[in-house]
């Protein structure tokens, strides 16, 4: 899965930012695991997850402060 680009995520909903930082959320706590089972086939994806869910949460904290 490829990182989004920051033009892709402003374009999407309040939902379906909400949808992708669950998912990403979820791939992060399993990634944890592998890390600690010595299973992890992709250390650089953690980077990658950890830095898409900073885009979304960035992008939503903007979109909060247009609101107001």
């Amino acid at each position: 899965m490829p990182k989004h680009k920051a033009k892709d995520l402003i374009t999407k909903t309040k939902d379906e930012l909400l949808d992708k930082l669950t998912l990403l959320r979820k791939e992060q706590f399993n990634l944890r695991f592998q890390v600690t089972n010595g299973q992890n086939e992709n250390p650089s994806r953690f980077r990658l997850i950890r830095r898409e869910i900073a885009a979304i949460k960035t992008i939503l904290n903007n979109n909060m402060m247009k609101v107001k």
